[in-house]
């Protein structure tokens, strides 16, 4: 069954370069994030003029395309298309470019961690209710609900090692059996059980990596600190790294006939052992000492949380352009796991605040009807905790509201450093977060009072400075709605922008045109280098490169003229505009001339469609069935 976004997916395709371009597909909550063999390959312009995309980033090694909240089915659709798989990671590293170490950090981290961030936030979500039911008096702590519940949420954390142990061997390109039983090793209730019996010695006494062992391996001494290994998130990624190179290694040596069974049983073997006495404690010494760097840089009297919750709340919209936030969240699991709370990134809470406040202010203030519709969703969209739409649609294009907003998030992430605002579980951002800062333990709500008032702060800071600031950039746009209400039922013809020969869109050899994803329409053979206004109206889009004009008629038609196929890799050369985006336009005006020869000479064709993109808010649209038109023949009426 065809979906509504069949025809975004095509785009999105051959954008990137085709399907042979591309090395495998995954998804966030609002990005398409690519990884492709030949970047350059991509016409990036091109998908950030597309209806549909908020814009491109290409960021850590992979081209990300942000969509918005309904990227999930868009993925769907681009998958089924495309039929893109997952490589494994020989295969990857030997078709991507190579990666800087950050970026090689930051692609690990996301891979192993975007799979479960939905369950995560999911089991997060539910710790902090039930805190918060608690709290309330609605649900006592002992009661046979609560512990059931309270099973559902803390129990993805206590075994996330498992969880991650799975993850983390897809991203590698291990055996995800392999990757799991090293987590089941880890989590395993005797030794969970070992920190609550007898210890056998301690060393590194009285500093930060005192660390203690119940136990011992072929009289080697087990070293285990702080809580153990359920929930931690850095011993089980180490791991499964190496037990991969292991398995790779085992399985050049071991005859086929028994590899199915022995290269687990010799990657086990080695690599458990091998976590316990080498890996785990490194890891945790690792882990206590960051925590320890967090800890005294907020210990500075009085300053030190003001001036950290002031960096990163003002700073974390611009992680998040990049994709890069996503390398702090294992600093947050690993002061759950050491704490039992997150003190540390406590300030990005209310950054979402600020970016919804700042596009409610747009909203308000704007005559823009289609920057009023954008502004409404990307507010509903913050209020949840997804701040995508809201930068890349509305305030970083704008610039100004971007700064209030950083302006406004950075206040109040100071308010909430200097305040000490703790978070106690993984939960959900926007209106969801404040169970996440209720003690699930002893119930206390300081956290969640402090968490308010920075929130109300920060609000009202970002909405009254765009309300104070604020001011349209853009022409203001006609009602399209009340002018297609006024002239309902009454035709609309597009004149030809062009002199030549007419061929039908299923002619031609790009499968989005021909498809008629992009809407219907005729293509045109130029005989002549000018392209003239097929109607009255306004330049709705223009592209860079001068080779596609996007046209809104006084009626509300949606044409889209595209000279030449492939003709974005010219990038501009040969084309000449004499209008540019949101210029009105008479019909019969020139908008822009090219060079036909000069096209030809770069091996592309110049086989040049005019589409009507809006085809579905018409009861039927009829083409010209001439073989010849000059400028100003009708070819296209809409009904």
């Amino acid at each position: 069954m065809a979906s509504k976004y069949d025809g975004l997916a095509r785009i999105i395709i051959q954008n990137v370069g085709g399907k042979s371009n591309v090395i495998s597909l995954e998804h966030c909550i609002t990005r398409l994030r690519f990884k492709l063999k030949d970047e350059s390959k991509a016409n990036t312009e091109v998908l950030k003029a597309t209806d549909g995309i908020v814009t491109v980033m290409q960021s850590s090694g992979q081209y990300q395309v942000v969509i918005g909240n309904h990227v999930p089915e868009v993925y769907d659709v681009v998958n089924e298309i495309g039929h893109f798989n997952q490589v494994t990671s020989s295969e990857e590293i030997g078709s991507k470019k190579k990666m800087t170490p950050g970026e090689a950090l930051i692609d690990i981290i996301s891979g192993v961690f975007q799979p479960v961030l939905g369950g995560m936030c999911a089991a997060g979500i539910i710790k902090g209710l039930l805190a918060l039911f608690v709290f309330l008096g609605w649900l006592e702590s002992t009661s046979g609900t609560y512990t059931i519940l309270y099973a559902l949420g803390d129990g993805f954390f206590y075994f996330l090692p498992i969880i991650l142990g799975c993850t983390a061997a897809k991203k590698f390109g291990g055996s995800i059996s392999i990757g799991m039983a090293i987590g089941c090793a880890l989590c395993y209730p005797t030794i969970v059980n070992l920190l609550s019996g007898e210890v056998l010695g301690t060393l590194f006494t009285g500093s930060i990596f005192q660390t203690s062992f119940y136990t011992d391996f072929l009289g080697i001494p087990v070293l285990i600190s702080g809580m153990g290994y359920q929930s931690t998130v850095i011993p089980i990624i180490i791991a499964v790294f190496i037990a991969t190179k292991l398995e790779n290694f085992w399985k050049k040596i071991v005859p086929d006939v028994i590899k199915m069974f022995f290269v687990p049983v010799l990657t086990l073997i080695i690599i458990v052992p091998l976590t316990f006495l080498i890996i785990g404690p490194i890891s945790s010494i690792l882990c206590s000492m960051i925590g320890e760097v967090f800890k005294l840089f907020y210990g500075i009297p009085v300053v030190g949380g003001l001036i950290a919750g002031i960096v990163l709340g003002g700073i974390y919209q611009i992680l998040v352009i990049f994709g890069i936030h996503w390398g702090l969240m294992p600093i947050a699991l690993l002061n759950f796991s050491t704490y039992g709370y997150d003190f540390a990134l406590s300030p990005i809470f209310i950054v979402s605040f600020a970016q919804s406040m700042v596009v409610l202010a747009i909203y308000i203030k704007t005559k823009d009807f289609k920057l009023k519709s954008l502004a409404l969703s990307a507010f509903v969209s913050g209020l949840f905790g997804v701040t995508e739409p809201s930068i890349y649609g509305i305030t970083l294009p704008k610039k100004k509201p971007f700064i209030y907003s950083c302006i406004a998030s950075a206040i109040g992430g100071g308010i909430v450093g200097l305040t000490e605002v703790k978070s106690y579980v993984m939960g959900a951002g926007g209106i969801l977060c404040f169970p996440n800062f209720i003690a699930t333990d002893t119930h206390d709500a300081t956290s969640m009072y402090w968490i308010i008032v920075a929130i109300v702060v920060t609000s009202i800071i970002a909405f009254g400075m765009t309300v104070i600031l604020y001011k349209d950039d853009t022409p203001v746009k006609k009602d399209l709605e009340n002018k297609r209400s006024e002239k309902q039922g009454k035709p609309e013809t597009i004149a030809s922008p062009l002199i030549g020969d007419v061929k039908q869109l299923s002619e031609l050899a790009d499968e989005v045109f021909s498809s008629g994803a992009l809407g219907e329409g005729v293509a045109i053979i130029p005989s002549d280098g000018k392209v003239y206004a097929p109607c009255n109206g306004m330049v709705s889009s223009f592209i860079e490169t001068g080779h596609a004009i996007g046209i809104l008629s006084d009626r509300g038609t949606e044409v889209l003229i595209h000279i030449g196929m492939d003709t974005v890799k010219m990038k501009g050369d040969g084309f000449t505009a004499h209008v540019k985006k949101g210029d009105t336009i008479t019909k019969g005006q020139l908008l822009l001339e090219f060079d036909i020869e000069k096209i030809r000479e770069a091996g592309f064709s110049i086989d040049s469609p005019i589409v009507i993109t809006n085809n579905d808010d018409y009861a039927d649209i009829a083409l010209t069935d001439a073989r010849k038109v000059v400028q100003g023949d009708i070819i296209i009426t809409v009904l």
